[in-house]
């Protein structure tokens, strides 16, 4: 009889102590996605602010040049970084998602992206931006088996379709011969990202891109030497200052939170978040190129930050 007194005892001791456990880990789930948004909106920051430095940095270096140069120096930083804390060479089985990482998000975007905005202004170049997180969601769907729900779906195509029709309506709804850079960036960039966003699942995210730069310097750098003996330089504060942003936060650090990121709360909901990107690009050109922005703004981007909330609350 005392015994089952004590057992009966034990038994709410025995239930606490579950619910406990069920509510902490609920707890750190929550901070972990938390994180992961916040990880993955400093990179859109970031990457904001990229073609508007792109711009300065065209000011005084050729498209070839910028490109090349741009990714000797992250590699530098990133290459730096490896080796002060002795990380190991990624095994075979990671190369070939490393080297998708190095053509889409290294060398392919950044250098489409740069030859488009010699005839295009950011405000038309921020299409692409526009369809990113859609197409990065798609390439997920395909590569990694995602699943988003129905509402997810409806949430990015509506926030795509905002942007699309906010930066033709600042572009005056031409098309113009950078269009083709623009989509071939787009479809390169997503399948970097998507490919990244996986690695980053088994390694740290800013070893995903260190790696990449690291494998692009056998190309990167024969490419700065001869863009250099090619096209003309002319150093200028504004040139330099969007040649370092390009390549420490552009291409290094502002890929190290954004892959951390997708890794926390998923590529396609991540993804998403980009969709703020092509409106942070235009207050930049206000602010930084002079460009003129239309009373259309505000409602756009109260429109996309409908659009990123359902995507974010979407179940998948």
């Amino acid at each position: 009889m005392r015994t089952q007194d004590s057992a009966t005892a034990e038994t709410p001791i025995a239930v606490v102590t579950t619910g406990t456990a069920a509510n902490d880990t609920a707890r750190t789930a929550a901070t972990a996605r938390r994180s992961g948004t916040l990880q993955a909106a400093l990179g859109v920051t970031a990457f904001s602010l990229t073609f508007p430095s792109t711009a300065w940095g065209l000011e005084g270096f050729g498209p070839w040049s910028l490109v090349a140069v741009r990714s000797v120096l992250a590699a530098v930083i990133a290459g730096s970084c490896l080796l002060a804390l002795r990380v190991p060479v990624p095994g075979r089985r990671h190369l070939a998602g490393l080297a998708v990482v190095a053509a889409g998000v290294v060398l392919g975007f950044p250098l489409l992206t740069t030859l488009a905005l010699q005839t295009s202004t950011t405000a038309h170049a921020a299409v692409v931006v526009g369809l990113l997180p859609l197409t990065t969601a798609l390439f997920s769907a395909l590569r990694t088996g995602a699943r988003p729900s129905r509402m997810f779906w409806v949430a990015a195509v509506a926030g795509a379709a905002a942007v699309i029709a906010f930066t033709l309506q600042q572009s005056g709804g031409a098309l113009t011969g950078a269009d083709a850079y623009l989509f071939g960036a787009l479809l390169i960039c997503a399948a970097g990202y998507t490919e990244g966003g996986r690695l980053a699942r088994v390694m740290p995210g800013w070893q995903v891109i260190g790696w990449a730069l690291v494998l692009c310097l056998p190309l990167s750098v024969p490419g700065a030497l001869v863009a250099l003996s090619q096209e003309p330089v002319h150093l200028t504060m504004h040139s330099v200052t969007g040649l370092l942003w390009v390549s420490a936060v552009s291409q290094f650090l502002g890929l190290v939170v954004w892959y951390r990121g997708m890794a926390s709360i998923g590529i396609p909901k991540a993804s998403q978040l980009q969709l703020a990107q092509p409106l942070l690009t235009l207050v930049w050109s206000v602010l930084l190129l002079g460009e003129q922005l239309t009373p259309a703004a505000p409602l756009t981007a109260a429109a996309v930050l409908v659009c990123i909330a359902l995507t974010q609350r979407a179940r998948g």
